[in-house]
C-alpha cells in the first residue's frame, strides 16, 4: 500500500480579478499559490474561531446580566 499523502489536492475556481490579485502577490512575494491559499485559509479559520469565541463571551455576559437583573446568582 502506498504511503498516505500529508496534504490533499483540491480544485476551486476564482473570479478573474481575484486570480490576478493572487498572481500578483505570488510574484511579489516569491511564493507559490498553494502556500498563499493555505495561509489565507489558516488566517480565515483563526479569525472565524476568534469571532465564535467572542460571540459566546457576549452571550455569556448577557446571560449573567439577565440573571443579576432577575435577582439570580450564578456564583456556584
Amino acid at each position: 500500500m502506498p504511503p498516505r499523502r500529508k496534504s490533499r489536492t483540491i480544485t476551486f475556481s476564482l473570479p478573474p480579478e481575484m486570480f490576478e490579485q493572487l498572481q500578483r502577490v505570488k510574484d511579489e512575494e516569491g511564493r507559490d499559490m498553494s502556500e498563499l491559499v493555505r495561509e489565507a485559509l489558516r488566517l480565515y479559520m483563526e479569525d472565524r474561531e476568534l469571532r465564535r469565541e467572542q460571540r459566546l463571551e457576549r452571550l455569556r455576559s448577557r446571560q449573567a446580566n439577565q440573571s443579576e437583573e432577575n435577582g439570580g446568582h450564578s456564583d456556584e
